[in-house]
């Protein structure tokens, strides 16, 4: 069976991607005292931190359940893990 994703739902994926990893980025921000760092930024945070805690994660094995709220949370662990370091390289 062959899939093909058209160019409107590969927008939509990259769209929804970039809000979830704003959205994502904007709470990891509020839970580290001193707030985000701006919408753009905030975002790729948000996303890079996704990737993070979607690489890590497993490796330490640590599991926060399955499914969707897993997933958002296992993904703010990330963000806040990103800002952390942002933050103590920032010191340096």
């Amino acid at each position: 069976m062959h899939m093909s994703i058209s160019s409107d739902n590969l927008l939509l994926a990259f769209v929804l991607w970039i809000v979830v990893g704003a959205i994502i980025g904007w709470l990891a921000g509020l839970l580290v005292q001193g707030g985000g760092f701006g919408f753009i930024a905030d975002a790729l945070i948000g996303i890079f931190g996704s990737v993070v805690a979607g690489w890590l994660f497993p490796h330490l094995g640590i599991t926060l359940g399955g499914g969707l709220i897993g997933s958002v949370l296992a993904s703010i662990a990330g963000a806040v893990i990103v800002i952390v370091v942002i933050r103590l390289l920032r010191r340096i």
